[in-house]
């Protein structure tokens, strides 16, 4: 029977999940048997798990789970070195170069599991079956625009938290942006088409912000951008990829700019493919704004787990699209867990 094991996050903040309980109710229905880590920051209450028929687990039992189990969980495990010796499905930000990504990658090698990664899951045509990228693109524009707003009272943006929903924060962000004393800010999206764009421009959107609407049509040229440094705000929307353009170089911090913020929603800052050459490391809840110039001053805010700031909305959505996938866990070696699977073959077998 396959096993489903769904890990609490042991990550500070993030209290998302990738399945809900009607969904599990409904891959236990199939037969698949569901265990659940019971949590303590998780915002799907574990009640919800319990009553679907789930087998609840205290948190942190995944270490010891059934070497058939899969565990299933979002964002990285702890980096202790440990060899992982089970089938993992998560973000493992392994392919792409990363430093802590190879490292990853041999604690796979060492204890003979696997990788799903929730990045490589796609369908036939190369689309990511499920992504976070709406959230991210609403609340990483959210977060910019409170740099902003900080930097019209001179100061740099505070800490951010848990929201308990868009609403609130939209109503959190408005009063912050009332204190400015001068026009909203004009802001561009590169990758405006895409989930990730998607919900950047609806965030302005709902808070009056002018937006500059790129994608790929627009940036087919290759550089170099201008048009970037003209806005006050940049939010790129774009995953680093092989061939991504650069649209901020490191000359940008002294140029003649308008430019103030970037919103680096697509936050890959270690690869080598980053299409923004201003700063080298993600920020985070306590620090969103790295100041990377004093005068005038540009912030770069890259957090890199933005949906668990809408932690319900972002779970209700990514669980809904995620689902049809887990219900094909039975078929590991085809369709989209296949191809998972070889692309963790191709980069396992450089360690």
């Amino acid at each position: 029977m396959t096993h489903l094991w769904v890990r609490a996050e042991q990550r500070p903040h993030e209290e998302r999940v990738g399945l809900m309980p009607d969904g599990a109710a409904e891959l236990i229905r199939q037969g698949i048997r569901v265990t659940v880590e019971d949590g303590s920051q998780r915002a799907i209450p574990i009640d919800g798990f319990r009553e679907a028929g789930c087998e609840i687990a205290p948190e942190g039992a995944w270490t010891d789970a059934p070497e058939d189990a899969i565990v299933f969980g979002l964002k990285e495990l702890p980096e202790d070195g440990t060899p992982l010796r089970h089938r993992h499905i998560m973000f493992g930000h392994a392919f792409k170069g990363q430093p802590a990504g190879r490292d990853l990658l041999k604690r796979f090698k060492t204890g003979g599991g696997a990788l799903y990664d929730l990045e490589y899951l796609v369908d036939e045509s190369g689309r990511r079956v499920a992504a976070f990228g709406y959230w991210a693109g609403f609340a990483g524009a959210a977060v910019a625009l409170k740099c902003w707003a900080a930097q019209r009272q001179g100061g740099i943006a505070g800490p951010v938290g848990v929201y308990p929903s868009s609403d609130a924060l939209v109503a959190e962000l408005s009063a912050e942006m009332a204190t400015a004393t001068e026009r909203a800010p004009r802001a561009i999206i590169i990758g405006a088409l895409g989930r990730v764009g998607t919900g950047a421009a609806d965030l302005c959107t709902r808070m009056g912000v002018e937006t500059t609407r790129w994608d790929m049509a627009e940036t087919a040229s290759g550089g170099p951008f201008p048009e970037v440094l003209q806005h006050e705000i940049f939010l790129n929307c774009i995953l680093a990829n092989p061939g991504c353009p650069v649209f901020v170089p490191a000359e940008a911090v002294t140029a003649n700019r308008a430019l103030s913020v970037i919103g680096d929603i697509a936050c890959d800052p270690t690869s080598d493919f980053s299409p923004i050459k201003v700063y080298d490391r993600v920020t985070d809840w306590e620090r969103p704004a790295l100041r990377v110039h004093d005068a005038p001053p540009l912030d770069v805010t890259a957090i890199d787990n933005l949906p668990s700031l809408l932690p319900v909305e972002s779970s209700q959505d990514y669980a809904a699209q995620l689902l049809p996938s887990l219900k094909s866990l039975t078929a590991l070696d085809a369709g989209v867990w296949g191809r998972a699977k070889a692309e963790f073959d191709r980069h396992i077998n450089t360690i």
